[in-house]
């Protein structure tokens, strides 16, 4: 840590209690109280060094040979920096360091101890130390965290402000330029605590993070500072990733609900300790980070924006909140998974267990945002980049609607979830959007499953969701014998299944044709070579149109079955209503 000496004589202040007294052989003809504290010290001294003291012994009476008292009440730092005034006025050997440049400069400005009184004075001495301070990152850092304790004074001396410009710069510089290292932790793994803060040490302790060294230090800043320090590094062009990183970090310091597993709510960095702020704080400083998130795209995970979410709700954020992140949700969701968006339902009137309004909202916004009115073109009447739009815009809406239907499927087993909110939910997405339907049929069979007191209009109404067309075959198979489906389902199954089978069929006979037309010319002068080779591919056409054949003839058998098994039970149902009625 850097540090400045001034003075050259011996100590020459003697504390008892609350009094400071000069060991001098001279009386004292003035006292300075401070709060409780009492020094008893000589005009010439302070006269020669401060104007404002000069100014107030001038106007005390003189000639009575009393001792004079002045009061000190508005002094930035107290008795502690007027201790060190008071040795500087003496020329007693002081030492200034990083921990109370601030004070010391603030109480310098507060006694008007400039060079307009006498030459090499305080201010002069502090204004120099504060330039070689700002040449170094632990230092401003130690110094702008005693400008809590002088804040008002820091700032009228922008004191503040150019200590966090200072950090900005850094932060934004390559950190290898500045050697810098940061004791504290590196993904959860305690670094030697031993490492000092100014980033110098031997090569044995030294642990660089990249350019994430940063991070640790900013994060032990209070937050009006902290944000004034992310919108200096935004100012001077810090790329959005590494803003994100840092609010990530101070977020999950301060607010353990965003973090997955929250170890230690008071983890200790060399000499400072972290306490878990009030549940008003943590909700005050999760309203300031989204307001500080960047907003491009993909720069903030879903996953730390799910957490946000889930925070923002249990914290009872402001409505503005979070809305503002239901909409950063929105906007890239075609990039989330299923875990970021498994909001738990904390509304007053809890029905389901995953909040399916967040839920729905979210999906409503990339709807509503999403650019895909370029498909409705045809490629002749659009232009390349018209098209290069249109399909991103078909694979990131693909990706949502396999996220809805794995979002369905795994809300589907919970009894309270509403055959209105399960239908909603799966019609926002339009069909062409997907290319398969056995996501939506798994959710859909879950869903039956588990409310099969549905009606068989809901049934049938459920069904729709999914497109029969676009079922593989696995899912038609697992179709066709369910008998949670309605009967009409399982017949347009069967009947697209079949449909696909001879359109299959027919085009392999249309390609062994064109194959024996093709090959027949070309056996006379090849001495029947390639007739070999179209034979042996008529023998696999052959052998797969035979599979098809087995597959369609054992899905009719087990319709057949499923068939006959519902006409006993309908007759047995109908015989017994009889038989009870004749009774």
């Amino acid at each position: 840590m850097a540090s400045m000496k001034l003075g050259t004589k011996p100590e020459a202040f003697q504390r008892d209690g609350h009094t400071w007294q000069c060991t001098t052989e001279l009386p004292s003809d003035v006292t300075i109280e401070i709060g409780e504290m009492s020094f008893h010290l000589h005009k010439f001294p302070l006269l020669s060094r401060s104007g404002l003291l000069a100014k107030q012994i001038g106007e005390l009476p003189s000639g009575d040979g009393s001792v004079h008292v002045l009061q000190l009440c508005g002094l930035p730092g107290g008795a502690k920096a007027f201790e060190l005034i008071a040795k500087f006025c003496y020329g007693v050997k002081i030492e200034i360091t990083a921990v109370n440049i601030v004070v010391v400069r603030c109480a310098a400005e507060y006694l008007q101890m400039n060079e307009d009184i006498g030459e090499g004075n305080l201010i002069k001495h502090t204004e120099a130390f504060l330039n070689e301070i700002f040449g170094n990152w632990a230092d401003t850092m130690e110094a702008l965290e005693t400008c809590e304790e002088v804040l008002q004074y820091a700032e009228e001396l922008h004191i503040v402000r150019r200590c966090i410009n200072s950090l900005a710069m850094k932060a934004f510089a390559d950190s290898q330029l500045y050697n810098q290292t940061v004791s504290g932790y590196n993904d959860d793994k305690e670094i030697d605590s031993k490492i000092p803060r100014n980033g110098i040490s031997s090569a044995t302790n030294v642990q660089k993070l990249g350019d994430r060294w940063w991070y640790e230090d900013v994060s032990y800043l209070g937050l009006a500072f902290y944000k004034r320090f992310i919108q200096a590094v935004e100012s001077v062009g810090m790329r959005p990733e590494k803003i994100t990183g840092s609010l990530v970090a101070y977020a999950k310091r301060y607010i353990p609900l965003v973090k997955r597993r929250f170890k230690n709510a008071n983890s200790a960095k060399a000499g400072n300790t972290v306490l878990t702020p009030s549940e008003a704080d943590q909700r005050a400083l999760l309203e300031e980070i989204v307001e500080l998130l960047p907003c491009q795209k993909g720069v903030v995970q879903t996953k730390f924006l799910g957490r946000l979410l889930r925070a923002a709700m249990l914290l009872q954020a402001s409505p503005s909140c979070r809305e503002s992140l239901e909409k950063r949700l929105g906007a890239q969701l075609d990039l989330a998974s299923l875990d970021d968006l498994q909001i738990p339902n904390l509304g007053c009137s809890v029905e389901t267990l995953y909040d399916i309004d967040c839920f729905q909202r979210i999906l409503d916004y990339f709807l509503s945002t999403e650019q895909i009115s370029s498909l409705a073109y045809s490629p002749s009447t659009v232009e390349e980049n018209q098209l290069a739009e249109s399909s991103e815009s078909l694979t990131a809406i693909t990706m949502v609607s396999n996220l809805v239907d794995a979002y369905l499927a795994d809300v589907a087993p919970d009894v309270n979830l509403k055959f209105p909110k399960f239908q909603s939910l799966g019609a926002a997405v339009p069909d062409y959007a997907r290319p398969l339907s056995d996501g939506m049929y798994r959710a859909i069979d879950i869903y039956l499953k588990a409310h099969p007191w549905l009606t068989d209009l809901e049934r049938e109404q459920i069904c729709r969701l999914m497109n029969c067309q676009k079922l593989s075959l696995e899912a038609c198979i697992h179709a066709a014998q369910n008998e949670r489906l309605p009967l009409r389902v399982i017949v347009q199954v069967l009947f697209f299944e079949q449909l696909r089978l001879r359109t299959s069929i027919s085009g392999w006979f249309y390609v062994s044709d064109n194959l024996e037309n093709l090959q027949a010319p070309l056996s006379l002068s090849k001495h029947d070579g390639p007739h070999q080779v179209g034979a042996g591919c008529m023998d696999d056409m052959k052998e797969r149109v035979m599979e098809l054949e087995k597959d369609c003839q054992g899905m009719k058998q087990e319709f057949q079955k499923w068939v006959k098994k519902k006409r006993r039970w309908s007759f047995f149902g109908k015989w017994k209503s009889q038989k009870c009625r004749n009774l």
